[in-house]
């Protein structure tokens, strides 16, 4: 009876570090569109990967050492590190021309990438109420894009192959899990994006036009790193089907911080659209741990 009130209290930290998660990205998103007004999202992106590395470096190279950087499957990792640029780029340049809350909602997408794409990669098999679950969270999605109508928008590719690439990104995390520590994933996620960037920006770079401009740039792997930091921690108080929901609230998050940035509220359909995606992946985060073995 005693332990009770303690778990109780873990879950809702748990709960409460994914809410956090959810606020930090959007915020993160919107000083994306606020910055794509006057810089090239090449710098940009540079900017949220190489602020995302010095801070993974300044935590984990003190305490462990260069030693972190050995990996059992050095060709996974480097993989992982381009599928999370590629997620990164796609998405900084898709929200330059979407509304966040419309970006926002189609990069929900992931969860049902991963549901798929677990069966054929990691042998984990789909149940057909859960791939039932994925065709209407699909749905939900072409609710908010509307292809063949006016109001679709090219960009929304974009977000979808964000989604994609994420997916594929959390499918070769969960094959390392075992063989390589945490941190060292950590450390190659951000490693080798910020490698490839470094190479890109001297043909792109323009520099901050005030010291304003230069804090929005740093801000940007700051929230991008403290943001993903949440989510760890949340599963780590919580079963991820218990907090994996409530990663949702990134959807609230971008209809709030996308109002304050462009003065944009999210029309009819994409609510409609988002409310089918939310119903959809909660149901899948909340039977994905029945009758299948633990998520790595």
């Amino acid at each position: 009876m005693r332990g009770a009130p303690s778990h109780d209290r873990s879950v809702l930290l748990g709960i409460l570090l994914m809410c956090t998660a959810g606020t930090l990205f959007p915020v993160m998103n919107g000083l994306v569109q606020v910055l794509s007004r006057t810089y090239p999202s090449e710098q940009i992106i540079w900017a949220r990967n190489t602020g995302h590395l010095l801070i993974v470096l300044a935590v984990i190279v003190p305490r462990y050492g260069l030693s972190v950087l050995r990996t059992v499957r050095p060709a996974v990792q480097i993989s992982r590190s381009c599928l999370l640029l590629m997620s990164t780029a796609m998405f900084f340049f898709g929200v330059k021309h979407l509304p966040l809350a419309q970006a926002g909602s189609i990069s929900q997408m992931t969860p049902f990438f991963v549901t798929l794409l677990a069966w054929p990669m990691l042998g984990e098999r789909i149940p057909l109420s859960r791939f039932v679950a994925v065709l209407v969270g699909f749905l939900g999605v072409l609710v908010v894009i509307r292809p063949g109508t006016d109001v679709f928008h090219w960009a929304s590719l974009l977000i979808v192959g964000n989604a994609f690439c994420y997916a594929v990104y959390q499918v070769f995390t969960r094959r390392v899990a075992g063989l390589d520590r945490p941190e060292t994933s950590v450390m190659y996620s951000a490693l080798v994006g910020t490698l490839v960037m470094c190479a890109v920006v001297p043909f792109v770079w323009k520099t901050p036009e005030s010291l304003t401009d230069a804090l929005l740039h740093c801000c940007l792997g700051a929230l991008g790193a403290t943001g993903h930091y949440c989510v760890a921690r949340a599963m780590t108080y919580a079963q991820a089907n218990v907090v994996s929901p409530f990663q949702y609230w990134q959807i609230i998050g971008s209809v709030v911080v996308g109002y304050f940035v462009s003065g944009l509220m999210p029309d009819l359909a994409t609510w409609i659209g988002a409310g089918i995606i939310v119903c959809a992946g909660v149901y899948i985060a909340l039977t994905a741990s029945r009758g299948a073995p633990r998520r790595g």
